[in-house]
């Protein structure tokens, strides 16, 4: 299984409503009235973003496109590519133009990049200490709301995978699916019975005894919920190569690499996403 991902850039038309959200937010109703002030109309600046601690980049294209909506007279040069990894005063990107709407579109730029940065560092952290292991590292819809597409692609950015990005493009059968429909073999079939020829079905199970129901019926993966490594062993051993496994649950940096010896295929991880600190990056004058 081969889940590696080319780092395609994102759609611009799937950035920019997040970048202009976040930028009207920010303006309020009078605009940037410090900057207003302070600054005189038609002044210049030559300014660096710059990686403050050792981390890897992600979200270029929503500094980009921060300092192009301000004023389109602003040019952008990024110095790295998401996915790369830089060290303390590394120069990330170039900023040069009309001063008024590079410090206006500053802290939007800044809080996109340090967020989606933070996340490809964490991801790379975990994808580091899986190394050697056949598993792979993937998110999940623990996500900040409006900015899954964006997080996401910050996972790819530091070498992860992406699980289901929302209710509609995968099934996964959890414990109050189960006990609603009175089992796992009875909510599989209604699944079946709704869900075309090329929906994905995986079912999530605690024990091993939710997994040996689970496995006369056909489903495309399982989710091996807060087991430990030794029991996530036993429950490779007995799906034998039959569908995805995929551990879940008390997953850190430390845990990682015993929980990918058991040679689950996947490990995901919430907190990727929901949790992971931001990359501090500065913007300072060139």
């Amino acid at each position: 299984m081969d889940l590696s991902l080319n780092l395609d850039p994102l759609p611009a038309v799937l950035v920019e409503p997040i970048v202009r959200a976040t930028l009207v937010e920010d303006l309020g109703r009078a605009g940037d009235i410090t900057t207003d002030a302070v600054v005189p109309p038609g002044h210049r600046s030559r300014m660096d973003l710059v990686a403050r601690q050792p981390g890897v980049v992600a979200g270029l294209d929503c500094a980009r496109i921060a300092f192009a909506l301000m004023d389109g007279a602003i040019a952008f040069t990024a110095e790295v590519e998401d996915g790369a990894a830089v060290a303390p005063g590394t120069r990330i990107a170039r900023v040069e133009g009309p001063t008024r709407g590079i410090l206006t579109a500053e802290r939007t730029a800044l809080n996109l990049m340090c967020r989606l940065s933070g996340v490809a560092s964490a991801t790379a952290g975990l994808v580091a200490a899986v190394k050697g292991h056949k598993a792979h590292i993937v998110c999940t819809r623990k996500t900040t709301p409006g900015l899954r597409g964006l997080e996401k692609y910050a996972v790819r950015a530091g070498g992860g995978s992406n699980h289901r990005f929302g209710l509609d493009d995968a099934v996964l059968v959890k414990d109050n699916h189960v006990a609603i429909a009175g089992g796992v073999a009875e909510a599989v079939k209604r699944v079946r019975g709704k869900v075309g020829h090329l929906g994905k079905v995986e079912g999530e199970v605690d024990t091993l005894d939710q997994l040996a129901e689970l496995l006369p019926l056909g489903v495309d993966a399982v989710l091996l919920d807060n087991m430990t490594p030794a029991t996530l062993a036993e429950a490779v051993a007995m799906v034998g190569g039959r569908m995805l496994t995929e551990a879940s649950g008390r997953v850190s940096r430390e845990s990682a690499p015993a929980i990918a010896a058991s040679g689950v295929d996947l490990i995901s991880v919430g907190w990727l996403t929901h949790s992971a600190p931001i990359l501090d990056i500065g913007l300072d004058a060139a």
